[in-house]
């Protein structure tokens, strides 16, 4: 892979797909700066298991999405202590559950900030070293509800739709720089919260685990499978390699054929 030597941000990556990531990255021989709201003591010890694992350089930045000053210490600190970002993984975000007509606007103005102003601050800031390089690997992290809509998630499918506008603005801009950006848009993967929910139709239905987990994709993703956080983490090194030069500004779904419905 071209990707061994080069440095990726993966924010929102203390764990979940983010981790997952970063880890896949690292395997491939890249350096990564894991990021989240975490302290960063706490975080030593994860950044030391993945570099002895794969004997990459790895580092971790606690900054506030919400706050664009913030993004800006950030990346000026990576860009002086790693020379720059070559590979850009846009996967934080917060969502809130609610109706429209109930939804506190203090949660709207953060998933606006962290979900998608953030992504643009990342980006504008991470290009001009892409440029100079002539390459560089810009990923956001999207869903199928950014092109389908979900009832109570008006903050979640909002911005995970502007996201894939920003793709393709950012992928048509920097096309002659060898920089792509793509949108990777997960179904339904294994997390905490949809186990909980497995647990609910477990105890609801006195059914076991597998026939739980089918019921809750059942109408949704044709797999009746989880989306694997490790496959999704394996489509975006591939699409850091040669490979990938000419996929730009696409919409890549990895959802067991949702959207294929």
């Amino acid at each position: 892979m071209n990707v061994k030597g080069k440095t990726a941000l993966v924010t929102g990556s203390t764990g979940g797909l983010g981790l997952s990531i970063a880890r896949g990255l690292a395997a491939a021989g890249c350096n990564v700066v894991l990021h989240g709201l975490e302290p960063a003591p706490p975080m030593r010890a994860r950044c030391s298991e993945l570099a002895e694992a794969h004997g990459a350089l790895v580092d971790y930045r606690h900054a506030d999405l919400s706050d664009a000053r913030a993004i800006e210490s950030m990346m000026r600190d990576i860009a002086n202590t790693a020379g720059g970002i070559d590979i850009l993984v846009n996967n934080a975000v917060v969502r809130h559950m609610a109706r429209i007509d109930d939804y506190p606007v203090e949660h709207w103005d953060m998933a606006l900030a962290v979900n998608l102003s953030a992504a643009f601050h990342t980006i504008r800031l991470a290009l001009p070293h892409m440029r100079e390089r002539k390459w560089g690997r810009i990923f956001n992290m999207t869903s199928v509800y950014g092109s389908r809509a979900i009832a109570q998630r008006v903050d979640y499918v909002t911005t995970k739709t502007a996201l894939l506008g920003l793709t393709r603005a950012v992928a048509v801009e920097a096309a002659s720089d060898g920089i792509t950006c793509n949108a990777l848009c997960p179904g339904s993967a294994h997390t905490p919260g949809n186990e909980a929910r497995i647990q609910t139709l477990m105890a609801a239905h006195d059914i076991k685990h597998d026939e739980a987990v089918r019921r809750f994709l059942a109408g949704k993703q044709p797999s009746l499978r989880f989306v694997s956080e490790e496959s999704v983490a394996a489509l975006l090194v591939f699409l850091c390699g040669p490979a990938g030069d000419e996929i730009n500004g696409a919409m890549l779904p990895m959802d067991g054929g949702w959207m294929a419905g």
